[in-house]
């Protein structure tokens, strides 16, 4: 039965009722319609709206409906949507009673309220995930905290790093993603509910019943705007984007590190794939599928944008166009970012590969124009000092640290034996102490700050 079919003398044809139907992606809805159903019969009994007996079967009735779905004995099927199939299975089983239900609510404020707790969850979820894998990279971050590796700018070897200050860096990213996840949590955690169809209830309902019964901290205060805002829903996605971004981000490091052409990293063989046709091949699948899942997302987040862009107020159907693109950029962001902790685990390093990269490129060329600035030279004219001590490297192919005492004075009488040590590469890492630096102890530092900011999670 549709819960509106009594205005309509002629039954809606077969065509329309398959394009308006919702059942086979909003049955995912079903734990938050049934909870929120339960709530809002509770009030209206507490209210005086129904009688408490009257209530009392209604929610006996739901509950025995969530339990026969959570135990699979009951397929949701057979309805326009999550919203009919509850309440017609509803008065299947406690009779005529069970068509109070809908008494001072509409779908307008039930579907609002349904994916409100839906979201609401997942964003849970998210900062569970994000926490795991965050506690992930600090682990690998203290592993590491004694290799060396290169540091890039626009792809080309730029100064010697330390491993764990690179872990440290996805990190933050990550750290800043759990912030916006539960920042977003607290902004979406308002009650629709009791909104009704956009013009609030003539009935003598509680809404802080309804709200405290579910979890919510405040009560919408506009029905209007509360029945046709999924501006939460757009903000996860964006949530989610960003986050992807930052893991795409990873990958493409990922895929680069553990090239044959770089060599740093290796990725076990349970977490890679072969070709069909070249046996030696080893292929980065993994960050290859999550790397090409962020565009997926991202357009998810820009159909959403797109969708509430243009509706007037107050609901519209449109809206129903919030949840296949909201249920699939669940699935992937969640996949990926369980994929990706179980894989950044069980990364391995080639430690003495990722130190000898880190010394070539002349990538020890600031620390030279540094050590002349601190006697006193103006760096700009130290950066020239060193820029020609380059070309010369370049001329004679040899590298800083290869350079004699005497080669180095020839550019500039600044120069003392102490700049021989100056110039390698884990001199380099260690000398640059500042907060967030590369040095062991930066990084470490680092790594304590991320712990501890994590904690308010």
């Amino acid at each position: 039965m549709k819960l509106w079919e009594g205005r309509f003398d002629a039954p809606t044809a077969g065509d329309a009722d398959a394009f308006n139907e919702s059942l086979s992606f909003d049955k995912k809805l079903w734990r938050a319609d049934i909870t929120a159903s339960v709530a809002h019969v509770t009030m209206l009994g507490k209210c005086g709206i129904i009688s408490e007996e009257e209530a009392n079967v209604i929610a006996e009735g739901l509950h025995s409906i969530y339990a026969d779905i959570e135990r699979g004995t009951l397929a949701v099927e057979g309805a326009e949507d999550i919203h009919s199939f509850v309440e017609n299975e509803l008065v299947s089983r406690v009779g005529q009673v069970g068509k109070k239900l809908h008494t001072a609510r509409s779908r307008n404020d039930q579907v609002a309220t349904d994916m409100r707790l839906y979201v609401r969850a997942s964003a849970d979820k998210a900062i569970a995930l994000l926490k795991e894998f965050i506690t992930v990279l600090l682990a690998r971050a203290k592993e590491t905290a004694g290799y060396i590796m290169p540091g890039f700018t626009h792809l080309r070897k730029a100064q010697p790093i330390n491993c764990a200050q690179y872990f440290n860096a996805y990190s933050e990213m990550f750290l800043r993603d759990l912030d916006r996840f539960a920042a977003l949590r607290k902004r979406m955690n308002v009650m629709p509910l009791g909104s009704a169809a956009l013009a609030g209830t003539s009935y003598p309902i509680d809404r802080e019943i309804t709200r405290d019964l579910l979890g919510f901290d405040e009560v919408s205060q506009n029905s209007l705007d509360a029945v046709s805002d999924r501006d939460f829903v757009a903000e996860y996605l964006f949530a989610a984007s960003l986050t992807m971004a930052h893991l795409s981000r990873l990958c493409e490091d990922t895929i680069l590190y553990t090239a044959d052409e770089f060599g740093y990293w290796v990725i076990p063989d349970a977490y890679s794939t072969g070709s069909s046709i070249m046996p030696q091949k080893k292929n980065p699948d993994i960050p290859e599928l999550v790397r090409g899942k962020t565009g997926r997302v991202y357009g998810h987040l820009m159909g959403i944008l797109t969708t509430i862009k243009g509706i007037p107020l107050a609901y519209n159907k449109d809206l129903q166009e919030d949840k296949e693109p909201f249920f699939d950029t669940e699935k992937a962001f969640f996949d990926c970012i369980s994929i990706y902790t179980a894989l950044v685990k069980k990364l391995t390093f080639n430690v003495n590969a990722m130190y000898e990269a880190a010394g070539e490129g002349y990538a020890t060329a600031t620390d030279v124009a540094d050590y002349l600035a601190k006697r006193g030279v103006p760096f700009r004219d130290a950066h020239a000092i060193t820029g020609r001590l380059v070309r010369y490297c370049i001329q004679e192919r040899k590298t800083l640290p290869a350079l004699t005492l005497e080669e180095f004075r020839a550019a500039s009488p600044v120069f003392e034996a102490d700049v021989l040590q100056a110039v390698t590469t884990r001199a380099s890492a260690e000398g640059r102490n500042s907060v967030g630096g590369s040095s062991t102890a930066a990084a470490k530092a680092g790594i304590a700050s991320i712990k501890k900011r994590l904690k308010k999670y």
